[in-house]
């Protein structure tokens, strides 16, 4: 019987193989963004916290959205089990620097599988992962713009402050990119 659904499926064993481990990924994103989300709050820094949150939702949209196009591809989706997150931050600084090395690394990982789709000529899922691509553009230039608020308003004084509010300001203009 397996045999049979492997042929059903639309998707080869390797590339079926990268979206499973992207499902893992996006699972350990969302968790991650929920632990700096609880670190930015506890150490008083709500609108940072409010950031992450949001930022964790969208992650586990990624992972959803993943995880049922695997599916409809007639392949077997792994629900994935997360650990090894980081709890523990000294500085607001070091949570928004972690979060763009985690943005970049996702981004490259997206990019490996749009390679081997290209590879298998799987134009399909090479399609289904632009929309990715195009999100992580917008998901590392925020993380960049944020980073920059430490430059550009400084961490002296009421800086902290002044920076945990400008954060959920900060827009992407995706008709401005096109």
């Amino acid at each position: 019987m397996k045999d049979i659904m492997r042929i059903k499926s639309l998707l080869s064993t390797d590339i079926e193989a990268l979206l499973n481990q992207q499902i893992k990924k996006e699972a350990h994103s969302s968790a991650l963004y929920l632990a700096m989300a609880s670190w930015c709050n506890q150490n008083g820094f709500d609108y940072s916290s409010d950031y992450f949150s949001k930022q964790s939702d969208e992650e586990r949209y990624h992972q959803l959205k993943l995880f049922k196009y695997v599916l409809d591809m007639g392949g077997s989706a792994i629900s994935p089990e997360v650990s090894g997150i980081k709890h523990d931050y000294t500085s607001l600084r070091e949570v928004f620097e972690d979060a763009l090395e985690q943005e970049v690394a996702i981004t490259q990982s997206f990019k490996n599988i749009a390679a081997n789709c290209m590879k298998e000529q799987d134009f399909v899922t090479f399609e289904f992962l632009n929309w990715f691509m195009k999100e992580q553009r917008e998901e590392e230039y925020k993380a960049r713009r944020a980073l920059e608020l430490f430059e550009v308003i400084g961490e002296e004084g009421t800086g902290l402050w002044e920076i945990d509010k400008h954060v959920n300001k900060i827009k992407y203009d995706s008709e401005a990119a096109e």
